[in-house]
Protein backbone atom coordinates (compact mmCIF):
# COMPACT_ATOMS: atom_id res chain seq x y z
CA UNK A 1 0.00 0.00 0.00
CA UNK A 2 0.76 3.71 -0.98
CA UNK A 3 2.12 5.61 2.05
CA UNK A 4 0.48 8.51 2.22
CA UNK A 5 1.57 10.78 5.24
CA UNK A 6 3.25 13.93 4.40
CA UNK A 7 5.84 16.19 5.86
CA UNK A 8 5.31 19.88 4.85
CA UNK A 9 7.46 22.31 6.63
CA UNK A 10 7.99 19.97 9.50
CA UNK A 11 4.06 19.60 10.25
CA UNK A 12 3.07 15.79 9.98
CA UNK A 13 0.01 14.77 8.73
CA UNK A 14 -1.22 11.03 7.99
CA UNK A 15 -2.61 11.99 4.48
CA UNK A 16 -2.19 15.24 2.07
CA UNK A 17 -5.66 15.94 2.35
CA UNK A 18 -6.98 19.02 4.40
CA UNK A 19 -9.77 21.17 5.09
CA UNK A 20 -9.56 24.86 4.50
CA UNK A 21 -9.76 27.53 6.35
CA UNK A 22 -13.71 27.82 5.99
CA UNK A 23 -17.01 26.87 7.36
CA UNK A 24 -16.33 23.45 7.90
CA UNK A 25 -13.43 24.32 10.21
CA UNK A 26 -15.44 26.53 12.58
CA UNK A 27 -15.70 24.78 15.77
CA UNK A 28 -14.62 21.88 17.80
CA UNK A 29 -17.67 19.95 16.68
CA UNK A 30 -17.13 20.21 13.12
CA UNK A 31 -13.33 19.79 13.79
CA UNK A 32 -13.49 16.23 15.76
CA UNK A 33 -15.80 14.82 13.28
CA UNK A 34 -13.61 15.87 10.48
CA UNK A 35 -10.94 14.33 11.95
CA UNK A 36 -13.01 10.81 13.03
CA UNK A 37 -13.65 11.09 9.08
CA UNK A 38 -9.96 10.73 7.96
CA UNK A 39 -9.35 14.22 7.00
CA UNK A 40 -5.22 14.44 7.52
CA UNK A 41 -5.15 18.37 9.13
CA UNK A 42 -7.60 21.28 9.29
CA UNK A 43 -6.66 24.72 9.05
CA UNK A 44 -8.97 26.74 11.48
CA UNK A 45 -11.42 28.91 10.59
CA UNK A 46 -9.49 32.52 10.68
CA UNK A 47 -9.14 33.92 13.85
CA UNK A 48 -9.63 37.88 14.36
CA UNK A 49 -8.28 40.22 17.51
CA UNK A 50 -9.96 40.29 20.50
CA UNK A 51 -12.48 43.14 20.68
CA UNK A 52 -15.46 44.21 19.18
CA UNK A 53 -17.25 41.24 17.64
CA UNK A 54 -17.43 40.16 13.93
CA UNK A 55 -21.05 40.43 12.68
CA UNK A 56 -21.64 38.23 9.89
CA UNK A 57 -25.10 38.66 7.79
CA UNK A 58 -28.42 36.61 9.09
CA UNK A 59 -29.56 36.07 5.67
CA UNK A 60 -28.24 34.20 2.84
CA UNK A 61 -24.53 34.24 2.68
CA UNK A 62 -23.90 31.64 -0.76
CA UNK A 63 -24.50 32.30 -4.72
CA UNK A 64 -23.65 29.52 -6.46
CA UNK A 65 -23.54 28.15 -10.28
CA UNK A 66 -24.23 24.81 -11.17
CA UNK A 67 -23.90 22.32 -14.45
CA UNK A 68 -26.42 21.47 -16.29
CA UNK A 69 -27.57 18.46 -13.83
CA UNK A 70 -27.76 20.91 -11.29
CA UNK A 71 -24.38 19.44 -9.76
CA UNK A 72 -22.14 22.79 -7.73
CA UNK A 73 -19.71 24.10 -9.56
CA UNK A 74 -18.94 26.94 -7.54
CA UNK A 75 -20.32 29.16 -4.31
CA UNK A 76 -19.69 32.48 -3.98
CA UNK A 77 -19.50 33.32 0.06
CA UNK A 78 -19.62 36.43 1.54
CA UNK A 79 -19.44 35.33 5.33
CA UNK A 80 -16.34 36.70 7.47
CA UNK A 81 -13.75 35.34 9.42
CA UNK A 82 -15.17 33.32 12.51
CA UNK A 83 -17.45 34.93 14.70
CA UNK A 84 -17.07 33.18 17.59
CA UNK A 85 -15.18 35.00 20.43
CA UNK A 86 -11.44 34.26 20.17
CA UNK A 87 -11.01 32.77 23.63
CA UNK A 88 -13.58 30.18 22.91
CA UNK A 89 -11.70 29.37 19.47
CA UNK A 90 -8.34 28.96 20.82
CA UNK A 91 -9.72 27.08 24.02
CA UNK A 92 -11.34 24.49 21.22
CA UNK A 93 -8.65 24.14 19.26
CA UNK A 94 -5.75 23.35 22.41
CA UNK A 95 -8.60 20.50 22.88
CA UNK A 96 -8.52 19.12 19.30
CA UNK A 97 -4.93 18.95 19.25
CA UNK A 98 -4.78 17.13 22.65
CA UNK A 99 -7.35 14.67 21.60
CA UNK A 100 -5.55 14.18 18.07
CA UNK A 101 -1.85 14.22 18.40
CA UNK A 102 -0.98 12.95 15.14
CA UNK A 103 -3.38 15.15 13.04
CA UNK A 104 -1.91 18.88 11.59
CA UNK A 105 -4.04 21.45 12.98
CA UNK A 106 -3.27 25.35 11.69
CA UNK A 107 -4.45 28.21 12.76
CA UNK A 108 -5.33 30.66 10.12
CA UNK A 109 -5.10 34.15 11.55
CA UNK A 110 -6.15 38.04 10.03
CA UNK A 111 -5.88 40.66 12.31
CA UNK A 112 -4.91 44.60 11.16
CA UNK A 113 -1.81 45.10 9.30
CA UNK A 114 -0.04 46.80 12.97
CA UNK A 115 2.99 44.74 14.48
CA UNK A 116 1.45 44.78 18.13
CA UNK A 117 -1.14 43.20 16.54
CA UNK A 118 0.54 39.90 15.31
CA UNK A 119 2.41 40.25 18.42
CA UNK A 120 -0.10 40.11 20.26
CA UNK A 121 -2.04 37.15 19.17
CA UNK A 122 0.56 34.81 18.30
CA UNK A 123 1.24 33.87 21.93
CA UNK A 124 -2.39 33.18 22.41
CA UNK A 125 -2.07 30.63 19.19
CA UNK A 126 1.37 29.33 20.00
CA UNK A 127 -0.15 27.82 23.38
CA UNK A 128 -2.97 25.81 22.08
CA UNK A 129 -0.23 23.20 20.47
CA UNK A 130 -1.05 24.57 17.14
CA UNK A 131 1.26 22.62 14.56
CA UNK A 132 1.65 26.22 12.40
CA UNK A 133 -0.03 29.61 11.52
CA UNK A 134 -1.88 30.13 7.88
CA UNK A 135 -1.72 34.25 7.42
CA UNK A 136 -4.79 35.03 5.78
CA UNK A 137 -4.10 37.78 3.06
CA UNK A 138 -6.95 36.40 0.17
CA UNK A 139 -10.38 37.32 1.65
CA UNK A 140 -11.62 39.72 -1.39
CA UNK A 141 -14.74 41.11 0.83
CA UNK A 142 -16.13 42.51 4.40
CA UNK A 143 -12.67 41.88 5.69
CA UNK A 144 -10.77 43.32 2.63
CA UNK A 145 -12.23 46.49 2.67
CA UNK A 146 -11.42 46.69 6.91
CA UNK A 147 -7.86 46.87 5.49
CA UNK A 148 -7.09 43.25 6.04
CA UNK A 149 -7.19 40.22 3.51
CA UNK A 150 -6.73 40.76 0.16
CA UNK A 151 -6.08 44.42 1.03
CA UNK A 152 -3.04 43.31 2.51
CA UNK A 153 -2.59 40.72 0.08
CA UNK A 154 -2.03 42.81 -3.11
CA UNK A 155 0.26 44.63 -1.78
CA UNK A 156 4.20 42.96 -1.61
CA UNK A 157 5.61 45.07 0.80
CA UNK A 158 2.64 44.73 2.97
CA UNK A 159 3.26 40.85 2.60
CA UNK A 160 6.91 40.89 3.17
CA UNK A 161 6.56 42.86 6.44
CA UNK A 162 3.87 41.20 7.86
CA UNK A 163 5.24 37.81 7.07
CA UNK A 164 8.86 39.58 8.86
CA UNK A 165 6.69 40.06 12.43
CA UNK A 166 5.54 36.43 12.27
CA UNK A 167 8.75 34.98 12.16
CA UNK A 168 10.53 37.13 14.61
CA UNK A 169 7.11 36.55 17.12
CA UNK A 170 6.41 32.86 16.89
CA UNK A 171 8.06 29.48 16.70
CA UNK A 172 5.78 28.35 14.24
CA UNK A 173 5.96 27.32 10.68
CA UNK A 174 4.50 30.28 8.70
CA UNK A 175 2.21 29.48 5.82
CA UNK A 176 1.63 32.73 4.02
CA UNK A 177 -2.13 31.96 1.88
CA UNK A 178 -2.20 34.20 -1.22
CA UNK A 179 -5.09 36.07 -2.83
CA UNK A 180 -5.95 35.49 -6.68
CA UNK A 181 -7.28 38.86 -6.90
CA UNK A 182 -4.03 40.02 -8.35
CA UNK A 183 -2.31 40.07 -12.13
CA UNK A 184 0.76 38.24 -11.33
CA UNK A 185 0.91 35.72 -8.63
CA UNK A 186 4.61 35.63 -8.63
CA UNK A 187 5.00 38.96 -7.10
CA UNK A 188 3.53 38.28 -3.74
CA UNK A 189 4.87 34.88 -3.80
CA UNK A 190 8.47 36.31 -3.73
CA UNK A 191 7.42 38.73 -1.13
CA UNK A 192 6.29 36.37 1.05
CA UNK A 193 9.99 34.23 0.33
CA UNK A 194 11.71 37.21 1.01
CA UNK A 195 9.89 37.99 4.57
CA UNK A 196 10.71 34.43 5.24
CA UNK A 197 8.10 32.24 4.88
CA UNK A 198 8.23 28.30 5.45
CA UNK A 199 5.68 28.01 2.99
CA UNK A 200 2.67 29.35 0.70
CA UNK A 201 -0.70 28.49 0.23
CA UNK A 202 -3.25 29.16 -2.45
CA UNK A 203 -5.47 30.32 -4.33
CA UNK A 204 -7.84 31.92 -1.65
CA UNK A 205 -11.45 32.71 -3.12
CA UNK A 206 -11.78 34.83 -5.90
CA UNK A 207 -13.43 38.08 -5.62
CA UNK A 208 -16.96 37.85 -7.65
CA UNK A 209 -20.45 37.96 -8.40
CA UNK A 210 -22.28 34.96 -9.28
CA UNK A 211 -25.94 36.13 -10.91
CA UNK A 212 -27.99 38.78 -10.74
CA UNK A 213 -31.63 38.21 -9.68
CA UNK A 214 -33.72 39.50 -12.86
CA UNK A 215 -36.78 40.37 -11.03
CA UNK A 216 -35.92 42.61 -7.88
CA UNK A 217 -31.89 43.29 -10.11
CA UNK A 218 -29.79 42.24 -6.82
CA UNK A 219 -26.65 40.75 -7.20
CA UNK A 220 -27.17 37.31 -4.95
CA UNK A 221 -27.28 36.48 -2.58
CA UNK A 222 -29.35 39.30 -1.58
CA UNK A 223 -29.91 40.78 1.35
CA UNK A 224 -32.65 42.96 1.69
CA UNK A 225 -32.34 43.70 -1.75
CA UNK A 226 -28.61 44.35 -2.04
CA UNK A 227 -25.58 42.16 -2.78
CA UNK A 228 -21.73 42.62 -1.97
CA UNK A 229 -19.25 41.12 -4.26
CA UNK A 230 -17.81 37.63 -2.22
CA UNK A 231 -15.66 34.75 -2.67
CA UNK A 232 -16.25 32.71 -5.54
CA UNK A 233 -14.29 28.60 -4.93
CA UNK A 234 -15.13 25.47 -6.07
CA UNK A 235 -14.90 23.25 -8.95
CA UNK A 236 -15.01 26.36 -11.65
CA UNK A 237 -11.53 27.75 -10.30
CA UNK A 238 -9.46 25.10 -10.02
CA UNK A 239 -7.80 25.29 -13.23
CA UNK A 240 -7.11 29.49 -12.34
CA UNK A 241 -5.12 27.71 -9.20
CA UNK A 242 -3.52 25.19 -11.46
CA UNK A 243 -1.69 28.05 -13.24
CA UNK A 244 -1.21 30.18 -10.60
CA UNK A 245 0.81 27.13 -8.51
CA UNK A 246 2.71 25.84 -11.75
CA UNK A 247 4.07 29.88 -11.93
CA UNK A 248 5.19 29.80 -8.39
CA UNK A 249 6.82 26.28 -8.67
CA UNK A 250 8.64 27.11 -12.01
CA UNK A 251 9.93 31.07 -10.78
CA UNK A 252 13.15 31.28 -10.83
CA UNK A 253 12.89 33.17 -7.14
CA UNK A 254 9.92 30.77 -5.51
CA UNK A 255 11.02 27.72 -7.29
CA UNK A 256 11.12 25.37 -4.34
CA UNK A 257 9.23 27.29 -1.67
CA UNK A 258 6.72 24.92 -0.33
CA UNK A 259 3.26 24.77 -1.94
CA UNK A 260 -0.06 23.94 -0.16
CA UNK A 261 -2.78 23.29 -2.65
CA UNK A 262 -6.26 25.20 -3.06
CA UNK A 263 -8.91 25.38 -5.68
CA UNK A 264 -11.59 23.07 -6.53
CA UNK A 265 -10.51 20.13 -4.96
CA UNK A 266 -12.92 17.42 -5.20
CA UNK A 267 -11.58 14.05 -5.96
CA UNK A 268 -8.25 12.09 -5.85
CA UNK A 269 -7.34 13.01 -9.13
CA UNK A 270 -7.48 16.43 -8.29
CA UNK A 271 -5.44 16.52 -5.79
CA UNK A 272 -2.92 14.31 -7.46
CA UNK A 273 -2.80 17.27 -10.10
CA UNK A 274 -1.69 19.56 -7.45
CA UNK A 275 0.95 17.79 -6.11
CA UNK A 276 2.26 16.69 -9.60
CA UNK A 277 2.70 20.24 -9.73
CA UNK A 278 4.48 20.61 -7.05
CA UNK A 279 2.38 20.95 -3.87
CA UNK A 280 3.17 19.00 -0.55
CA UNK A 281 -0.38 18.86 -0.14
CA UNK A 282 -4.19 20.11 -0.51
CA UNK A 283 -6.79 22.02 1.18
CA UNK A 284 -10.00 21.38 0.62
CA UNK A 285 -13.51 23.06 1.21
CA UNK A 286 -16.24 23.04 -1.49
CA UNK A 287 -15.92 19.73 -1.94
CA UNK A 288 -16.85 19.07 1.98
CA UNK A 289 -19.55 21.05 2.09
CA UNK A 290 -21.49 19.87 -1.01
CA UNK A 291 -20.61 16.04 0.04
CA UNK A 292 -19.87 15.49 3.78
CA UNK A 293 -16.98 14.80 5.51
CA UNK A 294 -16.54 11.36 4.35
CA UNK A 295 -15.70 12.29 1.20
CA UNK A 296 -12.37 12.22 1.95
CA UNK A 297 -12.33 8.62 2.04
CA UNK A 298 -12.70 8.43 -1.41
CA UNK A 299 -9.90 10.60 -2.07
CA UNK A 300 -7.81 8.63 0.24
CA UNK A 301 -8.55 5.38 -1.48
CA UNK A 302 -8.22 6.75 -4.64
CA UNK A 303 -4.63 8.75 -4.64
CA UNK A 304 -3.51 5.28 -3.18
CA UNK A 305 -4.61 2.80 -5.72
CA UNK A 306 -3.66 5.59 -7.90
CA UNK A 307 -0.03 5.54 -6.30
CA UNK A 308 -0.22 1.78 -5.99
CA UNK A 309 -0.70 1.23 -10.14
CA UNK A 310 2.13 3.60 -10.64
CA UNK A 311 4.22 2.14 -8.55
CA UNK A 312 4.78 5.24 -6.40
CA UNK A 313 5.74 4.37 -2.52
CA UNK A 314 5.14 8.22 -1.53
CA UNK A 315 3.91 11.37 -2.06
CA UNK A 316 7.68 12.76 -3.05
CA UNK A 317 7.42 10.61 -5.73
CA UNK A 318 5.65 12.36 -7.76
CA UNK A 319 5.50 15.69 -6.57
CA UNK A 320 6.45 18.25 -9.18
CA UNK A 321 6.59 15.74 -12.02
CA UNK A 322 4.66 18.03 -14.47
CA UNK A 323 6.69 20.74 -13.12
CA UNK A 324 9.48 20.66 -16.29
CA UNK A 325 6.14 20.38 -18.78
CA UNK A 326 4.99 23.72 -17.98
CA UNK A 327 6.07 26.29 -20.05
CA UNK A 328 5.16 29.46 -22.51
CA UNK A 329 3.85 29.27 -25.80
CA UNK A 330 6.51 30.27 -27.76
CA UNK A 331 8.82 27.33 -26.70
CA UNK A 332 6.17 24.68 -27.83
CA UNK A 333 7.32 21.95 -30.43
CA UNK A 334 6.00 23.18 -34.05
CA UNK A 335 7.07 20.21 -35.61
CA UNK A 336 4.92 18.06 -33.66
CA UNK A 337 1.11 17.31 -36.02
CA UNK A 338 -1.43 15.52 -35.55
CA UNK A 339 -4.97 15.00 -36.77
CA UNK A 340 -8.39 14.03 -35.41
CA UNK A 341 -9.65 10.69 -35.75
CA UNK A 342 -13.67 9.33 -35.40
CA UNK A 343 -13.94 5.78 -34.44
CA UNK A 344 -17.20 5.07 -36.88
CA UNK A 345 -18.13 2.24 -34.58
CA UNK A 346 -18.28 4.50 -31.65
CA UNK A 347 -19.91 7.46 -33.04
CA UNK A 348 -23.68 7.94 -31.99
CA UNK A 349 -24.36 10.81 -35.14
CA UNK A 350 -24.98 13.46 -32.86
CA UNK A 351 -23.22 15.64 -35.43
CA UNK A 352 -21.98 17.56 -32.39
CA UNK A 353 -18.37 17.59 -33.62
CA UNK A 354 -19.58 18.61 -37.40
CA UNK A 355 -21.47 21.61 -35.95
CA UNK A 356 -18.67 22.38 -33.80
CA UNK A 357 -15.94 22.37 -36.72
CA UNK A 358 -18.09 24.00 -39.71
CA UNK A 359 -19.59 26.67 -38.02
CA UNK A 360 -16.89 28.05 -35.48
CA UNK A 361 -13.30 26.52 -36.39
CA UNK A 362 -12.32 25.23 -39.32
CA UNK A 363 -14.41 23.54 -41.37
CA UNK A 364 -12.34 20.33 -41.24
CA UNK A 365 -15.13 17.40 -40.60
CA UNK A 366 -17.36 16.28 -43.27
CA UNK A 367 -21.10 15.03 -43.26
CA UNK A 368 -22.37 12.27 -45.59
CA UNK A 369 -26.33 12.19 -46.24
CA UNK A 370 -26.45 9.50 -44.09
CA UNK A 371 -25.11 11.14 -41.27
CA UNK A 372 -21.22 9.38 -41.05
CA UNK A 373 -18.59 11.93 -40.38
CA UNK A 374 -14.81 11.92 -41.13
CA UNK A 375 -11.91 14.33 -41.26
CA UNK A 376 -10.81 16.38 -43.82
CA UNK A 377 -6.87 16.27 -43.11
CA UNK A 378 -6.40 19.07 -45.63
CA UNK A 379 -8.56 21.31 -43.42
CA UNK A 380 -7.46 19.91 -39.92
CA UNK A 381 -5.45 22.28 -37.72
CA UNK A 382 -5.59 19.58 -34.77
CA UNK A 383 -7.15 21.86 -32.62
CA UNK A 384 -9.18 19.04 -30.69
CA UNK A 385 -12.69 21.27 -30.54
CA UNK A 386 -14.43 18.20 -31.77
CA UNK A 387 -12.68 16.04 -29.08
CA UNK A 388 -13.76 18.15 -26.27
CA UNK A 389 -17.82 18.58 -27.36
CA UNK A 390 -18.21 15.13 -28.42
CA UNK A 391 -20.95 13.01 -25.66
CA UNK A 392 -18.70 9.91 -26.43
CA UNK A 393 -15.33 9.28 -24.40
CA UNK A 394 -12.68 8.42 -26.80
CA UNK A 395 -14.41 7.90 -29.90
CA UNK A 396 -13.06 10.95 -31.14
CA UNK A 397 -8.95 11.17 -30.93
CA UNK A 398 -5.88 12.61 -31.65
CA UNK A 399 -3.35 11.09 -34.18
CA UNK A 400 0.27 12.37 -34.35
CA UNK A 401 1.63 11.85 -38.17
CA UNK A 402 4.56 9.96 -38.13
CA UNK A 403 8.07 11.37 -39.46
CA UNK A 404 8.47 11.60 -42.77
CA UNK A 405 5.05 11.84 -43.90
CA UNK A 406 3.64 14.92 -45.38
CA UNK A 407 1.10 17.18 -43.87
CA UNK A 408 -1.87 17.72 -46.18
CA UNK A 409 -2.76 20.44 -44.48
CA UNK A 410 0.54 22.52 -44.99
CA UNK A 411 2.37 20.45 -47.34
CA UNK A 412 5.61 20.57 -45.10
CA UNK A 413 7.18 17.35 -44.35
CA UNK A 414 6.94 16.04 -40.64
CA UNK A 415 9.82 15.68 -38.58
CA UNK A 416 10.50 14.30 -35.48
CA UNK A 417 13.16 16.46 -34.72
CA UNK A 418 11.75 19.62 -31.84
CA UNK A 419 11.64 23.05 -33.50
CA UNK A 420 14.20 25.14 -32.81
CA UNK A 421 12.18 27.66 -30.65
CA UNK A 422 12.29 24.75 -27.81
CA UNK A 423 15.87 24.78 -27.50
CA UNK A 424 15.63 28.72 -26.55
CA UNK A 425 17.91 29.05 -23.60
CA UNK A 426 15.83 30.89 -21.78
CA UNK A 427 12.99 28.28 -22.15
CA UNK A 428 11.51 27.83 -18.94
CA UNK A 429 11.22 24.14 -19.28
CA UNK A 430 14.67 23.43 -19.71
CA UNK A 431 15.20 24.04 -15.84
CA UNK A 432 14.94 20.71 -13.74
CA UNK A 433 12.30 20.92 -11.28
CA UNK A 434 14.00 21.28 -7.32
Amino acid sequence: MADLRTDFVGIKSPNPFWLASAPPTDKEYNVRRAFEAGWGGVVWKTLGSEGPPVVNVNGPRYGAIWGADRRLLGLNNIELITDRPLEVNLREMKTIKRDFPDRALIASIMVPCEEEAWRAILPHVEDTGADGIELNFGCPHGMSERGMGAAVGQVPEYIEMVTRWCKQYTRMPVIVKLTPNITDIRYPARAAHAGGADAVSLINTISSITSVNLDDFSPEPSIDGKGSHGGYCGPAVKPIALNMVAEIARDAETRGLPISGIGGVTTWRDAAEFIALGCGNVQVCTAAMTYGFKIVQEMISGLSNYMDQKGYAGIEDFRGRAVPNVTDWQYLNLNYVTKARINQDDCIKCGRCYAACEDTSHQAISMSEDRVFDVIDEECVACNLCVNVCPVENCITMERLPAGTVDPRTGRTVSDTPSNWTEHPNNPSNVAAE
